[in-house]
């Protein structure tokens, strides 16, 4: 049988359902007004679906609130037939505890949630500490990540590599698409170290290699508006490893927020037209997650704790390095670190 909630928790529910169906019925009425712009109707439409499943939930468990009043008074009824009131027992325990798992599912989603977290993400990957050998880990980690997006069913793309002497990554970033993959990643973000022999090293030694890790949520242009009055866009011929010419045309991109400072470049593709598409995908990311960060800055500290193999933050550690690295153990983190969130969530629900 599933626990009831704690009566002050339904109470609360019962305050954040009804706001929502206010909301929702409000929304509806803003997405039918003919006069509404196209970047309200956006805005309003984009509210409107992410409350679809919880209104859902909100309608099953009204109805099935309903039901069990109606089965209450039937048992009740000392007029009714025996046979009939035995049998509206029955159907109310099992309404009952239909009801209290609506209102666990309910309840969860209810939950605060990060808006971002079922939006698609950028990867970046680079190279700290460590010389040629921290280059190589980098290169491990950029394909970790591919292998764990390949595993979870989600579309792994390039933007753009800049490779060291050794074939290791300078550098690396690429777009991960799928449900909830900035949700599953978010904590990813930070300082990665490696303790091994690389395999560049002949003496056997042991070399501790960092690389930085950022994970960003994907930004559409309802997100971030770029007005080309901010925007500096430099054009460069691009450069392959120890910085030779790879290529004789001007097809590398280099675009300055001016407001903020932020600088992303990008010289992957041949194109130029493409390499511009690719920089300012970063580009919105990048600034969507400053303003996130602004936003959001009781969250700074998960941010600057974020994960290795041995994971402090939740007490969880995995001792075979080989599996995390092909994206399989991955999980074993990556779920501790969601259920942390999801525990300070509900030790917040109240407040």
């Amino acid at each position: 049988m599933s626990q009831q909630l704690p009566a002050n928790l339904v109470e609360i529910m019962e305050q954040r359902m009804k706001l929502i169906e206010q909301r929702s019925a409000y929304l509806q009425e803003q997405i039918n007004q003919p006069a509404a712009s196209p970047e309200e109707y956006s805005r309003a439409n984009k509210e409107f679906r992410k409350l679809e499943s919880t209104m859902e939930l909100i309608k099953d468990l009204r109805s099935k609130q309903e039901e069990i009043e109606g089965l209450k008074s039937l048992v009740a009824n000392d007029h009714e037939e025996k046979d009939m009131r035995e049998m509206a027992e029955e159907e109310l325990l099992v309404a009952v505890e239909e009801e209290k798992r609506l209102q666990h599912e309910l309840f969860r989603s209810l939950l605060p949630k990060d808006e971002a977290d079922e939006k698609d993400c950028i990867l970046e990957v680079r190279a700290g500490t460590g010389g040629e050998e921290a280059s190589l880990f980098a290169m491990d980690i950029f394909r970790m990540y591919e292998k764990y997006a390949q595993k979870n069913g989600w579309k792994f793309d390039v933007i753009d590599i800049m490779e060291s002497a050794v074939k290791g990554y300078k550098e690396a970033s690429g777009t991960i698409s799928g449900p909830g993959a900035f949700g599953k990643l978010k904590f990813e973000s930070g300082i990665h170290r490696v303790q091994r022999v690389p395999a560049t090293e002949k003496s056997g030694r042991m070399h501790t290699s960092a690389v930085s890790v950022a994970v960003l949520p994907q930004a559409d242009e309802v997100d971030v508006q770029l007005r080309n009055e901010d925007l500096r866009i430099d054009t460069y011929r691009s450069g392959g490893s120890g910085g030779q010419s790879v290529n004789t045309t001007d097809s590398a991109v280099r675009i300055t927020h001016i407001p903020t400072g932020t600088v992303v470049a990008i010289q992957d593709e041949r194109s130029q037209h493409m390499n511009k598409a690719k920089a300012l995908k970063v580009l919105r990311a990048r600034l969507y997650e400053l303003e996130r960060r602004r936003l959001h800055m009781d969250r700074s500290k998960l941010r600057s704790e974020q994960g290795r193999v041995t994971d402090h933050r939740v007490g969880v550690t995995h001792h075979s390095i080989a599996d995390v690295m092909e994206g399989e153990s991955l999980d074993m983190f990556v779920d501790a670190l969601l259920l942390q969130e999801e525990m300070d969530a509900i030790a917040s629900f109240g407040a």
